[in-house]
């Protein structure tokens, strides 16, 4: 094998396209959409393609060795076999090798990812050349690729926040222990995709570990030594346990399994540590449908442990599980800020204060990507209700004949694909705030059954009989003329009355004033931390575009505008220049049209032409063309059909 000079670190991405114009293109897109992607997998299957075509291979593939074996995370082109012992070598030196037809880099130096960028070329003389590209785009690649696998790991730990914050408020009503074990069981299988759960409780008197619920055991429980087994080692130690049975064959109990009837493959297993930190018993998941178990896996284990283990302690006691709620919705309340010094602002900051800690109905009126979720959030976070949960539903995404099951939930067999009993939204957010965003967008037999439900505060799921109370503060949005709705009778006139006590009107970010570079600044700074680099600060011209901008998405648009700042520019000093590739990619600023026409007709031709615009730059994609303009996909659709527009 032949070694060849070593790659660039990462932390110098791109110093190797400064004196290759021609790789420019390819690393700006690769950085470009991996500020909007959320999926590596998908990322890296749609960039290796165009990847491989400027490196001049027939097949190319990035690869990383994990306990022992090598994974393919993404290739394209004609399959060829890996030669693994150029990929470890490649590895191992973090240095750039040629082998036969093959020419394989590390993706980065210093990084510790033991990820290595492979190309196959048929003609064996070109594979010098091929590695010279190659190690100038894969520090660029692999930074890209983080940059969605950390977009991606922030969702992750979003949703399981979100997630883990419900399923403890369930556990809040369960006064039993049997069923709680249950309930602990069946929540950790879905939320970390695994196959099977228990909850081992420490008999220290007998030196035995007792296990519920056990699958395929008389009384569904499971007592085993203290001394034996993965479990044993967490009790003892005190530290979390993860376990490959492939790798590590001789950790997993065949005694236990024979037992059980199962074959344990994979397996993960945290401490339960009682309210003054005792050690009482262990918290188990086995089988992870897709792969092994992350180190995301464990925290978030770990964090429903902690839940679980409090629950468990006294099942009456209901003060510390209120802790660990109140903890999780203050980090969720701080990530909610109504940003902005403007009169407007101000005013609604104020009423917010007003209205928070009360049962009255709010509707929140404003334009598209103004932040109308965001007040909701307030009005939650505010309210004594901060511990319980934040639902919130798009009602413009819920199709007709979904919405009754959607919002009030069903019974086993109540149509078709209902399997199985869902609780509908009112329930998961029994005791909180439910936000029905884009509530015009409900159907009028959907307005009527939601109506009967504000009135007695009483549901009935679909295909059931038994009445469930519900305590969910309710909040809605539109940007909608509701009232011209209800002159025309596709609004109910009683709901109307019966959601607007309180109206709360958001500007758009057109009218805040300055409050446009208070929140540019916030965005750019959240998004630079993200990307650690230092902030970049604005020029005077940079300032007074941005103050002129109509910004017709409103504090999305903004919000997308900092953040592809904040991947994409490398000065110090941000330009009026840089605002203008961004928000004018047709390169021209618009001109001033002569006064001879209506302005509701000016109107509606300028977003005739904006809408076309954002489609053919998106390439027809709508959903994406949505996205820039600060929609719902289903809300763009409305919006053309009003305008005369072919979908």
């Amino acid at each position: 094998m032949n070694s060849v000079a070593q790659s660039p670190p990462e932390s110098d991405a791109l110093s190797g396209l400064r004196d290759d114009a021609n790789l420019s293109p390819i690393a700006a897109e690769m950085l470009w959409t991996a500020s909007r992607s959320e999926d590596p997998a998908a990322w890296l299957a749609g960039r290796l393609p165009g990847v491989c075509a400027v490196v001049g291979g027939e097949y190319a593939a990035v690869a990383a060795a994990a306990e022992g074996r090598w994974n393919v995370l993404g290739e394209t082109g004609t399959r060829q076999s890996l030669p693994i012992e150029l990929l470890a070598d490649v590895a191992d030196g973090e240095t750039a090798r040629t082998w036969q037809r093959w020419a394989a880099v590390p993706m980065a130096t210093r990084a510790a990812c033991g990820e290595v960028f492979a190309v196959y070329c048929s003609a064996s003389e070109k594979t010098a050349q091929v590695v010279d590209i190659a190690g100038k785009l894969a520090p660029v690649l692999h930074a890209a690729l983080e940059t969605v696998r950390s977009r991606r790991r922030r969702r992750d730990r979003v949703e399981r926040l979100e997630a883990i914050l419900e399923i403890a408020n369930q556990w809040y009503r369960t006064r039993e222990v049997e069923p709680l074990l249950v309930e602990m069981a069946e929540a950790a299988t879905r939320l970390l995709g695994a196959d099977r759960a228990s909850i081992f409780l420490w008999d220290r008197p007998n030196k035995t570990l007792i296990g519920r619920p056990a699958l395929g055991i008389e009384g569904g429980e499971l007592r085993i030594p203290d001394d034996r087994g993965v479990v044993s080692q967490v009790i003892h130690s005190g530290q979390p346990r993860r376990v490959d049975a492939t790798v590590e064959p001789n950790e997993i109990s065949h005694d236990v399994d024979a037992k059980l009837d199962y074959q344990t493959e994979t397996l993960l297993c945290v401490p339960l540590h009682g309210r003054k930190r005792e050690l009482f018993g262990a918290f188990e998941v086995l089988n992870k449908l897709s792969g092994s178990f992350t180190s995301e896996d464990e925290t978030a284990l770990m964090e429903l442990a902690a839940h679980a283990a409090v629950a468990l302690e006294n099942a009456q006691d209901r003060q510390q599980l209120l802790l660990a709620n109140r903890q999780i919705a203050e980090q969720a309340a701080g990530r909610v800020k109504l940003i902005g010094n403007s009169p407007a602002i101000e005013a609604l900051r104020s009423i917010t204060h007003r209205v928070a800690d009360t049962d009255l109905a709010v509707l929140i009126l404003g334009d598209n990507g103004t932040g109308k979720e965001v007040v909701a959030q307030s009005i939650h976070y505010l309210s004594r209700r901060r511990d319980q949960p934040f639902v919130a539903v798009n009602c413009a995404a819920i199709p007709d004949t979904l919405a009754e099951s959607e919002l009030f939930g069903h019974e086993k067999g109540a149509f078709t694909d209902a399997r199985e009993a869902r609780a509908g939204k009112f329930e998961l957010a029994d005791g909180g705030t439910l936000f029905l965003d884009e509530i015009g967008d409900l159907s009028l037999s959907g307005q009527a059954k939601l109506l009967r439900v504000l009135e007695e505060k009483v549901l009935v799921r679909v295909g059931g009989s038994v009445p469930i109370h519900t305590d969910a503060r309710v909040l809605t949005a539109t940007n909608q003329n509701l009232a011209e709705m209800v002159r025309e009778k596709r609004f109910r006139e009683d709901l109307y009355f019966r959601l607007n006590v309180v109206t709360l009107e958001l500007p758009p970010l057109r009218d805040r004033g300055d409050d446009v570079l208070l929140l540019a600044e916030y965005f750019l700074g959240n998004f630079c931390n993200r990307t650690r680099r230092a902030m970049p600060r604005f020029s005077d011209s940079a300032r007074s575009r941005l103050l002129s901008h109509p910004w017709p998405g409103n504090v999305r648009e903004l919000r997308n505008l900092m953040e592809r700042l904040a991947y994409l520019s490398s000065e110090e000093v941000i330009a009026a220049e840089d605002l203008a590739f961004i928000l004018s990619p047709r390169g021209a600023e618009p001109t001033a049209a002569a006064v001879d026409q209506p302005l509701t007709e000016a109107t509606a031709e300028f977003q005739i032409e904006y809408i076309r615009q954002a489609i053919d730059q998106s390439n027809g994609n709508v959903s994406l063309a949505a996205e820039t303009l600060g929609l719902h996909r289903s809300n763009l659709y409305r919006k053309m059909r009003q305008l005369g527009m072919e979908p």
